[in-house]
This record gives structure tokens, sequence and C-alpha cells, in this order.
């Protein structure tokens, strides 16, 4: 995990994607809107960022973002090609360079045989490249503890790939 703070990822991210001339879109279930609210609080991402979408529930994630309804019902919201789906389809509504996304299990219970603490994060670049990441939650984090963590993992995978284009993160 990186020893930046989700604000300073956050800060990178946004002045990346302005060198660039590049856009970002984000969709979100688990985290309900922070990763959008933290990239927001970054003066100038206007400039980068097109929105986001949070579908916390699992049929918003077929009517908002396309999420095929088969997937949902044989693998359930929290699984990489949910993610991965995810991050493709709030890139191609928003009309984004990049769309990254969140899924998982912040608790206080199990959902669809997932423990709590299971995160994926997901990833679609300009290329039409997706990728899924499952970060290591440590076992006994609060529900807020897990979304915070999540929103860091999710603002560094994006700058790393960012600053790394050829790194693979897929799992």
């Amino acid at each position: 995990m990186s020893s930046l703070t989700a604000p300073e990822c956050a800060a990178l991210v946004v002045r990346h994607l302005t060198d660039r001339g590049q856009t970002l879109a984000v969709a979100e279930s688990l985290t309900g809107g922070l990763v959008l609210a933290t990239l927001v609080s970054v003066p100038g991402a206007s400039a980068a960022v097109r929105g986001g979408v949070v579908a916390y529930a699992t049929d918003t994630k077929t009517s908002m973002l396309g999420v095929d309804r088969d997937l949902l019902d044989r693998a359930g919201p929290v699984d990489p090609h949910v993610v991965t789906a995810m991050a493709t389809g709030v890139r191609e509504r928003l009309g984004a360079d990049w769309g990254i996304a969140t899924t998982g299990v912040a608790g206080p219970d199990t959902q669809n045989g997932k423990a709590v603490g299971t995160v994926y994060l997901g990833i679609a670049d300009p290329d039409g490249e997706v990728h899924a990441v499952a970060p290591p939650m440590v076992a006994g984090r609060s529900r807020d503890e897990i979304r915070e963590a999540t929103v860091l993992a999710v603002l560094d995978l994006l700058r790393l790939r960012l600053e790394s284009p050829v790194t693979d993160f897929g799992v």
C-alpha cells in the first residue's frame, strides 16, 4: 500500500490526467461516493473529473452502468468481473477516457458468501483495457476503515497506472 494519503493520491491523479488532457469517471458501490468526493476536493479537478455513479443497489449496477444482469445473478455484486464491467460502463456512459470502480463488503455482515473486507477495484483505460484488483483488507477493520482504505487503494491504483502504463495490475 502507498505511503501517500487518499487526498495526496487524488491530487496526483488530477494532475496526471490534466497534464494528459484526459478525463475520469467513477463508479462506486461500497464507497458510496467517497472516491468522487476525494477527487473533487482537489482544486482544478473539474478539468479532469467528468462525474460518477453511486450504484449501491445491485439492480442499479445494471440500469445505470450496464452490468450484465446474468453476471450479477451468477457471481453477485462483489466480483472482479462485475467491477471491471462497472469501470467500463461508467467510462462509456460519462464519456471519459478512464473509468474506475469499487465494489465489496464493508460489513457488518457477509454478502452473497463474501467475507467482510472483500474488495475489488476496477480500472478501464482509454484503450479499452480493463483490470480488476483485490487489495488486501485486514480482518477486523471497521466498516469506515474498509471504505477509507478502498478509496486510497483505488486512487493509488490509478496513480500507479498513470505513472507506469505498462504495469499489469489484473487479478
